[in-house]
Order: C-alpha cells, then sequence, then structure tokens
C-alpha cells in the first residue's frame, strides 16, 4: 500500500489540495469510482434484474459482481448474503424494525454507540435496552457485557454493538462478544462502519449475525449501505419497505415475500450506486486492510504525540495510539472546538470534525457539550499531513488563549 499512489488516482487531492482529516464521516472518491458512476448513465442507464435487453443485462452484472465484492472483503459466504441499503443508518433500521419483538425482550448495546445504533432499539415497543459502560481508561469492558447479558439471561435477544466506534476510533473484542450473545439464544449486530474501511473483518470468523456499514466511508458512493447476514437471519426480517421485487408471487387477495434477501429490498435500486460500490471494493480488494489499519496507526501516533500535552487537551479514549485506529477525538478545556476546527481550515487548509459525532450521550453523560475535535485519517494521508496538523494545532493554541 502506497499512500502516494493512492493519493493520485483521486481527483480531489490533485494541486493544493486540503488536508482531508474527516475520513470517519465519508472518504474521497478515487477516479475508478467516479468514472463506474458516469458510466452507468452515460451508457448503460437501465433497470437491473428485471430488464433483459443488453443495458438491463450489464446493470445486473455490475450489481451482482458489487455484492459479490462485498461479500469476498467482509468474509460473507456469497452475493446472496448481501443487502443494499442506504447507508448503516438503514440497514440498522432493517434490523430493529424488521424483528418480532415480545415484551420484554432485551437488547444490550454500549455507552459509545452511534445515535444510528441506539435509537432505532430504543423505537421498539416493549423492549428492554441496557447499555453496557466503557472501563475508566475508555476501552470496552467485555467483563461488564458479560454480566449484562447474564442478567438478561433468557430475555436476552439482541446485541448491537459498535465493532469500532466513531467517537474514539476503540474497538470491541466482537466475537467474545458473539459468543457470549450466542451463548444466551441472542444475535448479534454489528456496526461496523467503521472497521470494515480500515482493517480487516471476517463475519463467518467473528460469527457475527448481522454485520451493517457505508459505502460512502470506504471510497464508494453516497446513498448505498449494506447489510450482510445469513439467509436463515434474513428469513427473521419482515420487510420495511415491500414493493417491487420483494414477492414472489402477488394476486388481488394475497401475496408471498421471496426468502432470503429478496423481501428486504424494495422498489427500484440505486443502480449508479452499485456500479460505484462495485468499483470502491474492487479497489479496496487490491489493498491490504492490515496496511491501511498500520498506516492509520503512524498517522494517528504522530498527531497524538503531537497534541496531547497542548494546554487543555485530552484525548478520548486509552492513551495508546495502536487502540484507537486513525481516530484522534481531543476534548478542549476553555476553547471551542468549532472556532478551531474553522481557524484549521482557514488558516491550514486542514478538514477536520467538531461536535458531538451522533455520540450525544456519551458526551452528555461526560458533561462535554461542546463536543471535541476529531481527527480521522484513511490510507491516502501521509505523515508529512500529520506533522503539519500538528504544527498548526501548536500555532493556533499558542495564538488562542484558554478562557
Amino acid at each position: 500500500m502506497d499512500p502516494k499512489n493512492i493519493r493520485s488516482q483521486i481527483p480531489s487531492l490533485q494541486g493544493d489540495s486540503p488536508i482531508y482529516l474527516d475520513n470517519a464521516c465519508v472518504t474521497l472518491r478515487p477516479q475508478s469510482v467516479i468514472d463506474a458512476v458516469t458510466r452507468y448513465y452515460e451508457q448503460e442507464p437501465s433497470c437491473g434484474g428485471r430488464s433483459a435487453h443488453r443495458w438491463g443485462m450489464a446493470v445486473t452484472r455490475t450489481e451482482h459482481a458489487a455484492r459479490d465484492g462485498i461479500a469476498r472483503l467482509v468474509g460473507a459466504q456469497g452475493p446472496d448474503e448481501v443487502v443494499f441499503t442506504r447507508n448503516a443508518t438503514h440497514s440498522i433500521n432493517a434490523v430493529a424494525h424488521g424483528t418480532k419483538w415480545e415484551k420484554g425482550d432485551v437488547v444490550v448495546i454500549t455507552d459509545k454507540e452511534h445515535n444510528s445504533n441506539s435509537i432505532p432499539w430504543r423505537m421498539q415497543d416493549g423492549v428492554d435496552v441496557r447499555v453496557s459502560r466503557t472501563d475508566e481508561d475508555g476501552r470496552f469492558d467485555l467483563e461488564d457485557f458479560e454480566a449484562i447479558c447474564a442478567d438478561a439471561g433468557d430475555s436476552l435477544r439482541m446485541a448491537a454493538i459498535g465493532h469500532t466506534r466513531n467517537l474514539d476510533g476503540t474497538s470491541t473484542p466482537a466475537k467474545e462478544c458473539a459468543k457470549i450473545a450466542h451463548d444466551h439464544g441472542a444475535q448479534i449486530l454489528l456496526d461496523a462502519a467503521q472497521s470494515v474501511p480500515h482493517q480487516v473483518v471476517d463475519m463467518q470468523e467473528i460469527e457475527a449475525d448481522f454485520l451493517v456499514f457505508s459505502i460512502h466511508k470506504m471510497m464508494g458512493p453516497s446513498g448505498m449501505g449494506a447489510l450482510v447476514a445469513s439467509e436463515e437471519a434474513f428469513n427473521g426480517l419482515r420487510s420495511i419497505a415491500a414493493g417491487g421485487q420483494t414477492v414472489s408471487r402477488s394476486t388481488i387477495d394475497d401475496f408471498v415475500f421471496k426468502p432470503g434477501r429478496g423481501h428486504l429490498e424494495g422498489g427500484l435500486g440505486h443502480y449508479a450506486g452499485y456500479y460505484g460500490t462495485a468499483a470502491a471494493v474492487d479497489f479496496l480488494n487490491d489493498l491490504s486492510m492490515e496496511k491501511i489499519h498500520e498506516h492509520e496507526v503512524k498517522i494517528n501516533r504522530i498527531i497524538s504525540e503531537g497534541v496531547r500535552d497542548l494546554d487543555g487537551t485530552s484525548i478520548i479514549g486509552p492513551d495508546n495510539p495502536s487502540e484507537r485506529g486513525g481516530i484522534t477525538s481531543i476534548l478542549l478545556e476553555g476553547r471551542d472546538p468549532h472556532q478551531i476546527a474553522i481557524m484549521l481550515d482557514e488558516g491550514f487548509g486542514i478538514y477536520a470534525r467538531s461536535g458531538l459525532h451522533c455520540v450525544d450521550p456519551w458526551f452528555h453523560a461526560n458533561d462535554a457539550l461542546n463536543g471535541s475535535l476529531r481527527f480521522s485519517a484513511y490510507a491516502y494521508n501521509t505523515i508529512e499531513e500529520a506533522k503539519q496538523t500538528v504544527d498548526a494545532m501548536d500555532e493556533l493554541f499558542t495564538a488562542i488563549p484558554r478562557t
């Protein structure tokens, strides 16, 4: 993996480009992805899975290639285990609203979940959502998780946990969590929006029941997400978007849903998104996910070591950057993270994220409602960019006194 080679393939990083460190929100797209989306609109603008003409069959083949590429990337058994959604949020809602709940069912989440992996479960009538807490060093507490699951006993229905947290980059011991959930007869859903783009993920090795992620966080188009699971798991879900192509038979009097993924993808597909997804997954499958992760940790280490001693700063999560992947999320005592983010942009061309990062409950619980300043790296960021970011932060903190 050569960051400079990857950068050369991304149009938005050519010329006088910014230092883009907002990758936990959305990643940049290589030319091959842009060309693939354009190819659909310019050369094969038709329906997939419906029309037998040449354009229609081209779309169908590309859709299959996109599913197959995702399956290979995450260790699924094949393309039929991939449902396309709008994003990870949509995927989680498909499971939360598609499950047939009973009063008293327990869902276990953690205290660092994205709102998308918290609110949908809380919306279910009669479901008891319980929260596993992180330890004092900001790590996932497996003992606490196990105790909460044991306390739920036979009522435990689902463990829904972030595989890697967008707040601080920490990861959960997914395989151990899956075993605990299964020992209680429950399923496990992994929010893998921040893990699939950045590290090796093998859902069969983990034994995850549901894996969800967003394509826009892995060099692909927006408006595309994935819900990956077995046919048996899909059959346990009701469709939340019934309609075109979701039924095997429909008459005036009744209907029969398709089995497996077939009943979960109602309506016309995001075909341009399929094209972009196929290209993005091909791009990633040609890289080493291990080396991407190692590179991001190097970036994180430089930024972490450069900012941790700045006046009034504290890094969220464990002190060791290797436990936080490519994310450095900083609390700023006496300074406004939004102001710092704007000044990084205007004065230094550095794009970072400020705010609550959709993890509002954690910030409320820790009395940090100004949010944090978050730098998040990806494969195309360079060591030099990390050093420039540290220099910029040092200059800003010298110029802006604490209030």
